[in-house]
C-alpha cells in the first residue's frame, strides 16, 4: 500500500506542475512559474522516496539527494515569493 501512496503522490504532484506551468505560459504571471518550479522539485523528491524506499536495496540511501530536492524546491518557491513582493 505504501509504494502506491509514493507514486500517487509523484504524479499529484507532477499534474501540479504541469498546470501550474501551463498557467503560466498562458498568462505569464511570474509566481505561477516558482509555484510550478518547485512542484517539479516535489516531483523529483517523490520519485527519488519511491527508488530509495521500493526500488533500491536497503545498503544504498538516499536521503541526502531527497533532502536536497526537496530543499532546492522549497528555496525555488520561497525566492520566488520574495522576488514578486518588492
Amino acid at each position: 500500500m505504501a509504494e502506491a501512496v509514493y507514486i500517487l503522490c509523484a504524479l499529484t504532484s507532477l499534474a501540479c506542475a504541469v498546470m501550474l506551468l501551463r498557467a503560466y505560459k498562458r498568462t505569464g504571471t511570474r509566481l505561477l512559474l516558482w509555484s510550478g518550479l518547485c512542484f517539479v522539485g516535489m516531483v523529483v523528491s517523490n520519485v527519488l522516496l519511491f527508488v530509495d524506499l521500493v526500488v533500491l536495496p536497503t545498503s544504498i540511501d538516499l536521503f541526502l539527494p531527497r533532502l536536497i530536492a526537496t530543499l532546492a524546491s522549497a528555496s525555488i518557491l520561497l525566492y520566488g515569493l520574495i522576488w514578486d513582493a518588492s
